[in-house]
């Protein structure tokens, strides 16, 4: 059976970061258009060199902790950002507090825009099926739901941080698929990315819906998938 036909779904699987919170783009572009807002002009390398440093900084220490909500997140990790920016002399030091709260606030604000504007479409799907989250974060994705007003759509949350399998191990959709008590062929996996969402949990048999936005690379832009939607409303009207 394709994985495009979704007359078999009982359940959905949805992504979090990327998927519900920025239009299926990938979370640097917001977060340089941020830097661009702030009036920090930079060159791109040098802001996707201290994006990745900011990325294995927290994961190797635990600077995010379970009660930090998403404005909490962003403060902590564009700080990190700019600092590694500071010191290889590519912003004054002076700016970067100021910087931070900035570009912080903006990536708060655009998150819960795109939360708004696909909240019709989890209220509708919420009425019809059992939903879980699966996402990769920082161990904090119960205090970012909660502040967001999201957590009620979920059954059960499967965090990367919490449950020890990181996504593209399809593992983890499995423990999304038993959270749900279905078989993978009954459940709807919702994702942004085809790597860590799409492919792993087509290899478990679950049906699936790629949001594609920007990419973090030009071959991933070039990428294409059958299960392609352009948004999250549209997801409401492609289900039996």
């Amino acid at each position: 059976m394709e994985n495009t036909d979704y007359n078999t779904v009982k359940g959905i699987i949805f992504d979090y970061g990327g998927t519900i919170d920025s239009r299926g783009h990938h979370w640097s572009e917001v977060i340089w258009n941020a830097y661009l807002r702030a009036g920090l002009h930079i060159d791109k390398q040098a802001f996707r060199d201290a994006y990745v440093y900011a990325e294995r900084e927290l994961a190797r220490t635990r600077h995010i902790l379970p009660h930090h909500n998403f404005l909490d997140l962003m403060l902590i990790k564009i700080r990190i950002e700019l600092q590694q920016l500071t010191e290889a002399g590519v912003i004054p030091a002076a700016t970067l507090e100021e910087k931070t709260e900035e570009i912080a606030r903006y990536c708060y604000e655009a998150a819960r825009e795109c939360i708004e504007e696909a909240r019709p479409a989890l209220d509708a799907l919420h009425a019809r099926f059992p939903m879980v989250l699966v996402s990769n974060f920082y161990g904090n994705v119960e205090a970012v739901l909660r502040d967001f007003g999201l957590r009620h759509y979920f059954r059960e949350i499967v965090e990367s941080a919490v449950v020890g399998v990181r996504k593209p191990d399809p593992q983890i959709f499995r423990l999304g698929c038993e959270a749900l008590g279905m078989e993978p062929e009954q459940v709807l996996v919702i994702g942004d990315s085809l790597r860590k969402d799409i492919e792993p949990a087509e290899s478990i048999g679950c049906r699936v819906m790629w949001l594609k936005g920007k990419g973090w690379t030009e071959a991933e832009d070039a990428q294409t998938h059958p299960a392609i939607i352009p948004t999250l409303a549209v997801i409401p009207t492609l289900l039996p």
